[in-house]
């Protein structure tokens, strides 16, 4: 199904343009660097943001295959269109040495098991968490905000040689989150992949 992009959006998109030219970015890498930044009018994602063109293309192979998307708060759910999401952080609760966060991580991967996307745009502890598990992720959308733990915990996914995209700095968040993942369900499908 073609999506209809809205005039406003078109608008803007010419604007980002006009001033960083993303041409150089490879197809899927683009979508995704051109939309955050869309999202949060930062151009400095632009060269802030990590990813690898070949894990974003299997990503958008199993995303379109119907693979789950789990995210870690509602509010990045509530940010991706046209996907269902799964999200357990109102059934969880913190305990001894886990946050309401990382609890809500472990539920989710004992609802989904391995092969899902994952988009944590809110919660460090809830990406530490997930580095724990033996997910198997399809691709990890790591970009939550803050202070604290933020910047760390998104270098300890790097480091994980997990498919990911994730940035250097501690920006982020979850508008910046489902923008991410919006990219990839928004590009077309090349018509030998569509199911």
């Amino acid at each position: 199904m073609n999506r209809v992009v809205h005039p406003i959006e078109q608008e803007s998109y010419r604007r980002l343009r006009a001033r960083l030219d993303t041409s150089h970015f490879p197809p899927l890498t683009r979508a995704i660097v051109e939309r955050v930044i869309h999202s949060a009018a930062d151009l400095e994602y632009a060269t802030d943001l990590v990813m690898d063109e070949g894990d974003l293309e299997r990503a958008h192979t199993a995303l379109h295959g119907g693979a789950p998307v789990v995210v870690d708060v509602e509010m990045v759910g509530a940010g991706i269109t046209r996907r269902e999401t799964v999200c357990r952080l109102r059934d969880a609760e913190a305990g001894p040495g886990l946050t309401r966060s990382a609890r809500a991580i472990r539920l989710a991967y004992e609802q989904v098991g391995p092969g899902a996307l994952w988009v944590i745009g809110n919660a460090p502890t809830a990406l530490e968490e997930l580095l724990t598990l033996n997910a198997d992720p399809v691709l990890v959308i790591g970009l939550p905000v803050g202070f604290v733990g933020a910047a760390e915990s998104k270098a300890a996914l790097r480091e994980s040689g997990l498919p990911a995209v994730s940035n250097v700095s501690e920006k982020g968040g979850s508008a910046v989150a489902a923008a991410a993942l919006n990219a990839l369900l928004y590009h077309p499908v090349p018509a030998e992949e569509k199911p």
